[in-house]
Formats: structure tokens, sequence, C-alpha cells
């Protein structure tokens, strides 16, 4: 298991880091974009025998994030305003202000929900007013049709869903949840994670892979290592009902990292990153056996099946654990969006620094 480079701590202010899980998440969505729907065959018929290794045009241009970075970032505007509004930690009260905020996302798709049907305007945030985000990127079926069907906010989704539309987008549960000073509870990371998947994925793999998500990013922010960070969160996952199928896979990712496997063989072993699980192993093996920011979130993007999605959730993972220094400049400069993005992260570090 390589740590020459993404396993490695530096000192960094927590902003830095708050900046890396978002613009890194985004900066792996930009780039695994172009090739979401390609083999990896294709992919290298492409790109050349190391794949995709930059940006390339998708949705008009290179560099510009999918629905993965929209739903991230509506994550955080949830959460911000709940809390604004009063919400305590772990309770329904932010579950409910972050499924709005959902809804609002699904207005700047073209979409009308009917829980705001009836009003003259939803009810504003921040990210509303951005005109760049209205744009449709490829959202996931699952995301719309049970966006669109929500009755009362903060009722979980009637299916039995488990794509990765659930854990692609809640990397923002650990950074707002994550303090400086006192103790971080990994399980309140875990369950509200778990609660804002299943507003829309009601399969319990859908849900629990998106506590595990949240649980890593919070521990890497508490400076574990991701494998140590790793075993906290199958820890908790493994208390859960249904956790069979997300563990299996994770361990399999754990034990890949640290084998012989060539890297694109093992990350066909885990499948494509449609469903949760499969999404959330690869990105973690990636992020595993990186030797670097751009070395992991490249190797989570050359594969079959879903490029945006394997990238988001491993550039999540390094840039917490490695800051926005680790970036590559020309990525960060060319990237849609990104003050936006860095806005929305510098607000959540200013709410872990105020509360501490």
């Amino acid at each position: 298991m390589a740590n020459t480079g993404a396993d490695r701590a530096r000192p960094m202010l927590p902003r830095d880091r708050f900046r890396g899980c978002l613009l890194g998440g985004a900066v792996g969505d930009a780039l695994g974009a172009p090739v979401e729907f390609m083999s990896r065959s294709e992919i290298l018929d492409r790109f050349g025998p190391a794949g995709i290794t930059g940006f390339a045009p998708a949705y008009g241009g290179p560099g510009r994030i999918t629905d993965d970075t929209q739903m991230t970032l509506f994550t955080a505007e949830g959460l911000l305003e709940g809390w604004a509004e009063g919400c305590t930690e772990g309770s329904a009260c932010l579950v409910r202000a972050t499924h709005r905020a959902y809804l609002r996302w699904l207005c700047t798709q073209d979409e009308n929900p009917d829980a705001f049907v009836g009003e003259e305007a939803p009810p504003e945030g921040w990210l509303l007013g951005h005109r760049r985000l209205h744009s449709r990127r490829g959202p996931g079926p699952t995301c719309l049709t049970a966006l669109q069907a929500a009755g009362e906010p903060g009722t979980p989704a009637d299916n039995d869903r488990k794509g990765c539309g659930g854990v692609m987008r809640v990397a923002p549960v650990g950074l707002f949840l994550w303090r400086p000073t006192t103790a971080n509870s990994y399980r309140l990371a875990f369950a509200l994670a778990s609660q804002l998947a299943g507003l829309t994925h009601g399969h319990p793999t859908g849900r629990l892979a998106a506590g595990v998500l949240a649980v890593l990013v919070q521990a890497l922010l508490d400076d574990l290592p991701l494998d140590t960070a790793l075993t906290e969160a199958t820890g908790i996952l493994a208390t859960f009902p249904g956790h069979e199928e997300t563990l299996a896979l994770l361990e399999q990712a754990r034990m890949l990292a640290c084998s012989e496997v060539p890297r694109d063989t093992a990350v066909a072993a885990l499948g494509q990153g449609w469903l949760a699980e499969e999404a959330l192993a690869i990105a973690v093996y990636c992020a595993l056996v990186a030797g670097s920011f751009a070395d992991g979130v490249v190797l989570a993007v050359n594969h079959d099946g879903d490029s945006d999605s394997t990238g988001a959730i491993a550039g999540h993972l390094l840039g917490a654990r490695l800051g926005a220094q680790a970036i590559p400049a020309e990525w960060l400069q060319a990237l849609e969006l990104g003050d936006v993005i860095a806005d929305a992260a510098d607000r959540l570090a200013q709410l872990a620094g105020s509360v501490a």
C-alpha cells in the first residue's frame, strides 16, 4: 500500500483541507466527466496508453463539473442553512433543511418539484443565484424522480435504489460536523450522511455507503491515515443491518491495495462504480494506493463505468488528506465554479472554527 505522498500528513490549516476536499472532489468529477460512459479500452484508444490525464471537453468545455459536484454544493448549503436556522447536530431539522436544498437543486435542472407547487418561488439559498449552476449535467434518474416525488421535506425515498447518487454528494457532512478541538463523533457523521442519502436512495447499501464516506472525511481531518480511518468507518458500518455487501467490497479494496495486483485490474475487480458500494470501494482503493493527488484521481477515472463519480469521491478523500495545496494548479485554474466551491468550503471551515 503506497504512502509516499497520499498518506503523509502535512502541517496545514483546516481551511486548506476543507478546500482540498470540495475542490478535490470537483476536480475528480471534471476529470472523469468526458469519459463517464466510455470503456477503459475506449479511453485508452482516445487518450493514449496513460488514459485521460487532464481536463478534456465535456458539457461545453474542459474542466466542467457534473451533477455530482452540483449536489455536493447543495448538500453544503442545506447543512449550513439548517445550522443558521438553529438546527442541532444530528437533528431531523438538518435533514429537512438539506432536503429543501436538494429541491432547489432540482429547480436548476428545469424541474418543478411538487413540494414547491403553489409557491411563487422556491426559498432562496445562496447557490440558486449562481446562474452557472442552472445546467443539466447528467443528473441521475433516481435523484430526479425521488426529489420530484418528495412530499414533506425530510421524508425518506420510497424506493429500493442503491446507485452512487447518494454517496457521491455527502462529503460536506464530514466537514460540517468536524471540530478542531473536541472529540468528533464518527457515528453522528455516519448517521447524518446515511439519512441524507436516504432522501433519494432507499436501499441500505445506498445509504450506508454514504455514511462510510462521511466518516472517512471526518477522520482524515482528524489526521488519521486512510487505512485507520477505514477501520473506524467499517467498524460503525458493521453495526447496521444490510451492511454486508458494502463491507465486503471495502475489505476487498483494502486487500487489493496491499497486493501486487496491477492497479487497473484491481479497479476492474471492484466493479464499474454505478452502484454505491462500487463507487466508494473504487475511490477508497485509488486513494489508498495513490502516490499523489493527481495519481489517485487519474487512476479513479480510467476505468469502465461511472468515472466522474469515482473520480469525485477519490478527490474528496485525497483532498481532505492532502489539502488544496496538493491539487495541481492548472486543474484548479481551469475548474468550473472553483470560486463557488471554495466559498462553500470556507463557509464550512468558518463554522468549524466558530463553534470549537
